[in-house]
């Protein structure tokens, strides 16, 4: 039998470039994959640990307070055709009388990333009563974080997990 063609031999030089060639790759693509990740980094949670434990003290501190006053504070979402969301919000004391003249504050959180965060303005329309709207919002999970304030001090603070569709 006789080959039409000569096999070409094995050398060290071609192993040598064989190696560069595959870890050339595979250092490329880890650099384009860890180039992406650093920029959709949504950043630090927090920018001082120190001022941060500072802060959760006086968290507790508010949360303790808050089950004292024991609020009824119920919130309604309701979608749009268009995209959008309604935020309803009826607040009633402890007695079960509504509480009018607080300042409600709404924000849809991503649970993934911060800066998808929308706030949601809450105007009151009725006795205890409080509604805002956000013109568009995207469908899934989504932390609901409320915040009702009187004389620039915070009393009450929600946050849920929401599910849009």
């Amino acid at each position: 039998m006789s080959r039409s063609r000569a096999s070409k031999p094995l050398t060290g030089r071609k192993v040598f470039f064989m190696l560069v060639a595959f870890f050339g790759v595979v250092i490329g693509v880890n650099l384009v994959m860890m180039r992406f990740a650093i920029q959709t980094l949504p950043g630090t949670e927090v920018d001082s640990a120190y001022s941060a434990s500072l802060a959760y003290g006086r968290e507790i501190v508010a949360a303790r307070d808050q089950n004292v006053r024991n609020w009824k504070v119920d919130a309604h979402v309701e979608r749009s055709g268009q995209g959008g969301a309604t935020l309803q919000i009826e607040a009633r004391d402890n007695n079960g009388r509504p509480m009018s003249g607080l300042q409600f504050q709404g924000r849809f959180k991503r649970p993934t990333d911060r800066r998808a965060d929308l706030p949601v303005i809450l105007a009151e329309v009725g006795i205890g009563v409080y509604r805002g709207s956000a013109l568009t919002i995207a469908p899934g999970q989504w932390d609901l974080v409320l915040e009702g304030v009187a004389a620039g001090q915070r009393l009450f603070l929600s946050k849920n997990r929401v599910l849009l569709n």
